[in-house]
Order: structure tokens, then sequence, then C-alpha cells
């Protein structure tokens, strides 16, 4: 295994496709309250969307030799990017700051998983984070289902603070 961090520009998400795509029917495959909502989620419709939305973008991606095997996606965004037609994610009035930080995408091919990765890029996500003065509040939503990434993001010191659409997804906040 010869494991490469990467950071890349906006301009080059579309090197995420596949494995955005792949972190989508992963949550749908381990969704149990509504599976269908990940039916129209995308690439397109998820990360495209949130980097053109967002203030700032930091994207790493991970390649074991010239095979993309990770990545993480995380962004600085108003905190009213968090309240539209899908869902409100959290109470605004609750952010003092007008910017908030979110770890926003994740993901790890299976056999990559327990290599230390995952640690690897949430602490740089984190670093990245944390740069920004203007940023008290930092989210990461977890779809249902995923028991292993909510038990990794609380072990990290994050802690829910509570669920939208039914269930559907946990927020966490630090």
């Amino acid at each position: 295994m010869e494991l490469n961090y990467e950071i890349i520009t906006d301009e080059e998400i579309e090197t995420c496709r596949d494995l955005c795509n792949e972190l989508m029917a992963f949550q749908k495959s381990k969704a149990h309250i509504t599976p269908e909502l990940f039916d129209h989620m995308n690439f397109d419709t998820r990360m495209v969307p949130s980097v053109k939305n967002a203030i700032h973008n930091y994207i790493v991606v991970v390649k074991d030799g010239e095979k993309i095997i990770a990545y993480v996606y995380s962004n600085i965004s108003p905190k009213e990017a968090y309240s539209n037609d899908f869902a409100t994610f959290f109470d605004l009035t609750s952010v003092q700051k007008k910017n908030v930080g979110c770890l926003s995408q994740f993901y790890i091919k299976d056999e990559y998983r327990h290599y230390g990765i995952g640690s690897k890029l949430f602490n740089m996500s984190m670093e990245w984070l944390k740069q920004f003065d203007n940023v008290e509040d930092y989210f990461i939503f977890v779809s249902n289902g995923n028991d292993h990434a909510l038990e990794f993001y609380k072990y990290k010191g994050f802690s829910v603070s509570h669920t939208i659409l039914d269930g559907f997804i946990t927020v966490l906040r630090k």
C-alpha cells in the first residue's frame, strides 16, 4: 500500500465523482429511515452545489498508487446555507457567528478502513476548519444507520445535538 494524501482545488472535484456516488450508495445501504431519500443524492446534487455555495472548501483525496481510495470534503459556509427546501439542519439562532464549519463528506473504501486513514483525514479537516477566526461552530451530519461513523465522530470529540427529518440525519456539533 502506497498512500498519498492530496489536497485538490474546487476545479478538480470531478476527481471525487465516483467516491461521492459510492458514499451515497453506502449511506442508502445502511439507512433504515426513509432510505429512498438517497435516490436523488449523488455527486451532482450533493457535492457540486455544496462546493459552489461554500465560502471556502477543503478537499483531500487519498490515493493508493493512482487509485483514489478515500476523500474528505469540509467547508466554511454561511449558517443560512443550512436552512433550505430539504431541511433546517440546526437552529440558526444558536450560532453566534455568521459562518459555520462543516465536515460535509467523508468516505473510505471498505478494504482501506482500519489503517488510520480516517483519523488522518479527520485531523487534517479539523486543523483546516480551525484556522478560520470567524467560525466557532462545527457540524457533522451523519445519516441514519451509519453507526460506525457516529461513534467515530463522538470519539473524536463531537456531541450529538439532535436529529432531523424524523431521525434520517443525526446532527453532531462541536
